[in-house]
């Protein structure tokens, strides 16, 4: 296919471009990156563009933009750091039609243009039928992936995933090829599963037979250890050791769906109609007995559907001010509701004393009353804001002199390449055919530009600034918080807000008291966040910025920082 000459305006220096690559499936490897970046050189050789950079996402599917290439690439967009992208094919930067739409849009807004090797620039038509053929080519992949387990779950065979009791078996053909799906039954695990159904069938709550598994050390599942949901799982969905139909030598597939949710990229379930599911009955893998089966189902007795008209997206919210940060800190567990106004280790309840024994509790209202004075009183001071940018300073310091040995060998190298491209000129001015070096000189040429491209982006960070009003304005923010906590209208932004500003609260049990220990860490992120009055703190207006680099600042602090800890 011959080149497509990229349509831009008339410029007196070449375009800027950055290069994107990535691969996803099986089928291709880390060379696969190497040979797009590769061709994707070549091609911006041949059409005059400075390659300023590469971008890319190994092992990660197209299908969502929760990839880290991706994002960088649209961060670089808006900070205008080129003019350019370049891939070796539109599917290369999203398969999904909603997701290269919504890049293009971007692009767009910011002016910059999208150049692939196949398809050469990228304008409206490619997004609408490109965009569309790619979907469509996902959703064939899927069908025939489907189309393929249903084949395997019909003959009795396991149609993805390791169910306890049994472990696989490979057989192989004539051919030397793996026949998969094969399985049989692990007489150990198998005896694990007879005895939880018969405790069960007995009287014994999940609960107490995860205890006794535990005190056992018995391997579980997962290898984290026995719980009592584990064992429970939901009934309706078929999940849970008491709940596999499998036992019985009945295997169920396509019970549940699995569909990727388009804001976060995970993967959800939802149970599909019963007409769906395919239902084989394999009884030479059949571990436990059908009247011990019954007796099982008969204690769970009749399924109980709860009504529950409010939205999945509100049952989700935090049930409590800090349900999810708070941490037992004998085992790391979580810590939930154990009464109607108390919290306990979630752990030592549902595995056993044997896992943990922090069988301490603490009321909410006490729990949240000390949090809260020690995020308006205690987390951000003077002083330790002081020692904060000390610390800063010092790792940027260092940061830097490592950059600065890198912006060393950059400069030595650029000397060297102007050096050897000079010497070519000479050669040509003392009467060597210019054909004869003609590649050579390009090479260089190319890579003096890529040189001189990084070295400028090697600039000396700018000194801190300290606004003199910190820690004043981080009080008052907070203040302004907790009395939303009260308005039914800033109730709900104020308490993600809160949320925000914490990395954990761990309780440590204490000797001899056996009282709880609260050490709040503080996710120094958000309390520098909501320090410097960011605009995109909600429910709080933006006032003067306290760091000139705020923003750099901010993502130091959350990943090259120990949080700020303060002991209640």
């Amino acid at each position: 296919m011959a080149d497509r000459q990229l349509r831009i305006p008339v410029m007196t220096h070449p375009l800027r471009t950055v290069i994107y690559a990535r691969f996803s499936t099986d089928m291709q490897r880390d060379a696969s990156i190497e040979d797009q970046i590769r061709s994707c050189r070549e091609h911006a050789e041949r059409q005059g563009l400075d390659v300023v950079d590469v971008y890319s996402d190994k092992a990660v599917s197209g299908a969502s933009l929760m990839r880290s290439g991706v994002q960088k690439l649209l961060q670089g967009a808006q900070d205008n750091c080129f003019d350019v992208v370049l891939s070796e094919a539109l599917d290369r930067l999203s398969r999904n039609q909603a997701d290269i739409a919504l890049i293009y849009q971007k692009l767009q807004f910011r002016d910059v243009l999208i150049e692939t090797v196949s398809e050469g620039s990228i304008s409206e038509m490619h997004i609408g039928l490109k965009g569309t053929m790619n979907s469509l080519f996902l959703k064939d992949l899927a069908a025939k992936t489907h189309r393929g387990l249903k084949g395997r779950a019909l003959a009795g065979k396991s149609a993805g995933g390791k169910a306890y009791g049994y472990r696989a078996v490979i057989h192989y053909n004539a051919s030397g090829d793996p026949i998969r799906g094969e399985r049989k039954i692990d007489p150990t695990e198998a005896n694990i599963v007879r005895r939880i159904f018969t405790d069960y069938a007995a009287g014994l709550s999940p609960k107490k037979i995860a205890e006794a598994l535990n005190a056992k050390k018995i391997a579980s599942p997962s290898g984290r250890g026995w719980g009592a949901s584990t064992l429970h799982g939901n009934r309706e969905r078929g999940t849970g050791i008491l709940n596999n139909e499998l036992y019985i030598g009945r295997q169920i597939w396509n019970r549940l769906a699995y569909i990727k949710d388009p804001e976060t990229g995970r993967r959800v379930s939802r149970l599909k109609p019963e007409a769906e599911w395919v239902i084989t009955e394999i009884p030479e893998l059949r571990i436990v007995d059908q009247d011990l089966w019954n007796a099982v189902r008969a204690r769970q007795g009749a399924m109980k559907v709860k009504n529950t008209p409010t939205a999945i997206w509100d049952r989700r919210r935090p049930k409590t001010l800090f349900s999810g940060l708070m941490k037992c800190g004998g085992c790391g567990g979580g810590f939930s509701k154990v009464s109607q106004t108390s919290f306990g280790c979630s752990t030592a309840r549902n595995k056993g004393k044997t896992v943990c024994d922090n069988m301490a509790t603490i009321g909410q209202a006490e729990l949240e009353r000390l949090v809260l004075d020690a995020l308006q009183n205690n987390l951000m001071d003077q002083e330790a804001l002081a020692i904060f940018c000390q610390e800063y300073a010092r790792e940027r310091n260092r940061l830097q002199a490592e950059a600065s040995l890198s912006r060393n060998a950059l400069e030595k190298e650029l000397a060297a390449t102007r050096k050897d491209h000079a010497k070519l000129v000479d050669a040509i001015i003392a009467g060597i055919p210019a054909e004869h070096v003609k590649d050579r000189m390009l090479a260089l040429d190319a890579r003096r530009i890529e040189l001189e491209g990084k070295v400028a982006r090697e600039a000396d960070p700018s000194p801190i600034r300290i606004h003199p009003s910190m820690a004043e304005s981080y009080r008052e923010n907070i203040t302004t918080l907790i009395s939303q906590l009260q308005n039914p209208d800033g109730m709900l932004e104020a308490k993600e807000a809160l949320r925000g500003l914490i990395d954990r609260i761990v309780l440590q049990p204490t000797e001899p008291s056996g009282k709880l220990a609260i050490h709040l860490e503080g996710a120094l992120a958000g309390l520098l966040m909501i320090s410097s009055d960011a605009k995109r703190q909600k429910g709080l207006s933006g006032r003067t910025q306290v760091f000139e680099d705020i923003d750099e600042l901010v993502l130091v602090a959350g990943v090259g920082f120990e949080p700020t800890t303060f002991r209640l």
